[in-house]
């Protein structure tokens, strides 16, 4: 899943969560966090704050750590995340409420 939201700042940042339940093996979350972050690098996206989380299991201990499937697998999706986080356009900001002044207690 890819979490965003309007920054401030004039570049996109990136986080990565890789939760231990969904990836057991140490080997695997940080390929994962590596392929985003290589991604991530090679995508030019606009001023915004992005989360890449992972939503289910990759795989488990019982088969390899890592291959080539799953990296691939990464690749597509972690691409269709960025070119969609690419297209999205900055809200608008709102308009300044008008606040009534504070009265006078006497």
């Amino acid at each position: 899943m890819l979490y965003t939201r309007p920054s401030e700042l004039p570049h996109a940042r990136l986080g990565v969560v890789v939760a231990k339940r969904f990836a057991p093996r140490a080997v695997t979350r940080n390929t994962i966090k590596r392929l985003t972050r290589e991604l991530f690098r090679q995508t030019s996206l606009p001023a915004l704050d992005c989360l890449v989380r992972l939503a289910r299991p990759v795989n488990s201990k019982d088969g390899p750590a890592t291959s080539a499937t799953l990296k691939a697998a990464l690749r597509v999706e972690l691409s269709r995340l960025f070119a969609q986080a690419r297209t999205m356009r900055a809200p608008k900001p709102a308009l300044p409420s008008a606040v009534p002044p504070p009265s006078a207690a006497s």
